[in-house]
């Protein structure tokens, strides 16, 4: 119960913010399929796991780096609502934790590169887990595009335990995420040719939604450009 009223006021919190100072949008190329599912994602952000939850108004457990279950009063928070920590170079109790997860019957989400994406734009290679997982489990992937102004990322230096952490947070722009149909996956999950194979395709389609998020923004200044013109030109 506890869970639940804490996501829930997250999301209100999530969603009042991203209101007031972002522009952001879910495009839906099918809904969510009813029962667990892999939400999987690109990671462009810090911001990405906060906007993640907005696609399900059930708790969803999403997959965070553990530096962030470290900050006070916020680690709190995600270790109440029930998100899995991950720590770099040791996956596999979060791999275990969310495989669990999903046969319990909740959704999981997570972010294929791993790590925050390339400052500069693009992608780091995908990883495995987001396959390996859906194949272990049974369950539908849900794949989502998430697209941003790349020039107005600030990088904010965290100090945790002595520890100086500079983390990519995207706090006001345009934020677009476009929510591919489910894909269902059949196979070994130790065949790890195929599950690479199938790691790299779905990199690839997320890749297109992120294009798609990309055409979508683009179209979206035009419009407001041509807003302006018409006004200007209705005072002028």
């Amino acid at each position: 119960m506890i869970r639940g009223v804490l996501y829930t006021l997250g999301r209100i919190l999530i969603a009042l913010y991203a209101r007031l100072f972002m522009d952001l949008q879910i495009l839906w190329q099918a809904p969510l399929p009813p029962g667990p599912k892999l939400i999987v994602a690109n990671h462009p952000s810090f911001s990405d796991p906060f906007a993640i939850s907005l696609l399900s108004s059930r708790p969803m457990a999403i997959l965070i780096t553990s530096i962030a279950f470290m900050v006070p009063i916020f680690g709190y928070y995600l270790k109440r609502a029930r998100h899995i920590p991950v720590v770099e170079g040791a996956g596999r109790p979060a791999f275990d934790e969310a495989l669990k997860r999903l046969k319990a019957g909740d959704t999981v989400a997570l972010f294929i590169e791993g790590k925050i994406s390339p400052h500069d734009g693009g992608f780091c290679p995908p990883r495995t887990g987001a396959v390996r997982l859906a194949l272990s489990a049974g369950v539908p992937i849900i794949l989502v595009g998430i697209q941003i102004v790349q020039e107005r990322l600030r990088v904010i230096e965290a100090k945790i335990k002595g520890e100086i952490y500079p983390e990519q947070w995207y706090l006001r722009g345009p934020f677009r995420m476009v929510v591919g149909e489910p894909i269902h996956l059949e196979g070994d999950a130790e065949d790890r040719p195929r599950v690479v194979a199938e790691s790299q395709r779905i990199m690839q389609r997320i890749t297109d939604l992120v294009r798609e998020g990309e055409q979508q923004l683009q179209e979206s200044a035009l419009r407001r450009r041509e807003r302006r013109r018409h006004t200007t030109a209705d005072t002028g």
